[in-house]
């Protein structure tokens, strides 16, 4: 079955119709191509790689160069699927020229279909000089883990009058700098959906509610793979953690006991060459 990327107006007149979008986040081939095949609206090459695949603590220690490499596996395995690559920390709070050439890279060396960064008023100059050059941006606000420091942990937000009004003028600023969407995290509801009614972009969750324009969720979670911790908002639809300790430990335990590899996962002699060969020797 042949499958047509979506692209920002597809998005856009899902939020008009009142459809939600589904999308997941990958960081390798695969996974990329598994969630292709389940139909995802959108991936996102997060920089949540840095907990999900190189075990760091949290996101900040991500490069660039980690974020493309994941990115152009991840377009490898999902050729028509809408996907956004996560500028990480550092690449773009320098100088708006230099957000402007990270967000570059992952459209020239990644083919990625947008960029997602960080952050509300305090990033929209960087967020207009994207779009002005050309490339789709998608705003972030709430938990930000890159600001995780600056938040008190990752911990939701919102949660006060003056901290969810704060956020709503976030969302405001980050459509009015030229963003086609904006993803809240970890946020109260009745935030979220207040945000998603005041902004004419999509607006989509992570822990957000189900009041927003569609649904993100970190893969590693989906499946049961990551076990450093487990948010609040994640729903656990399989747990390969256990299934694949269990694969490895049989897999062990054949070896040990002679049972693995057995005759028919060998390859036989051409009939005949086994005398000759003794002959040889």
């Amino acid at each position: 079955m042949s499958i047509k990327k979506l692209t920002r107006w597809d998005l856009q007149k899902k939020k008009d119709s009142n459809e939600k979008a589904v999308w997941i986040t990958a960081y390798d081939y695969w996974n990329a191509s598994f969630a292709q095949k389940a139909g995802m609206d959108m991936i996102l090459v997060g920089d949540s790689l840095g907990m999900c695949v190189y075990g760091y603590e949290g996101t900040v220690p991500v490069t660039m160069d980690q974020c493309i490499y994941h990115s152009e596996a991840v377009r490898r395995g999902a050729k028509n699927t809408f996907i956004i690559g996560d500028m990480p920390f550092l690449s773009y709070q320098v100088s708006v020229e230099n957000a402007v050439l990270n967000a570059g890279r992952f459209h020239k060396e990644a083919g990625v279909d947008a960029i997602k960064l960080e952050g509300g008023q305090r990033v929209c100059r960087q967020i207009r000089a994207i779009s002005d050059g050309g490339m789709l941006v998608m705003g972030h606000i709430g938990l930000t883990p890159q600001s995780s420091g600056q938040l008190g942990g990752f911990k939701a937000q919102g949660r006060t009058a003056e901290t969810a009004h704060e956020l709503i003028q976030d969302a405001k600023s980050i459509q009015d700098a030229g963003a086609f969407s904006v993803l809240v995290e970890a946020v109260p509801p009745e935030v979220c959906g207040i945000i998603k009614n005041t902004l004419s972009i999509p607006v989509y969750s992570i822990g957000a509610g189900i009041e927003a324009d569609g649904q993100l969720m970190i893969s590693s979670d989906v499946v049961g793979v990551f076990q450093a911790f487990t948010p609040k908002f994640v729903k656990k639809y399989e747990n390969l953690a256990d299934k694949t300790i269990k694969a490895f430990s049989d897999y062990r335990e054949d070896v040990i006991k002679g049972n693995f590899p057995a005759p028919e996962h060998t390859y036989k002699m051409v009939e005949g060459e086994m005398d000759k060969l003794k002959k040889l020797l």
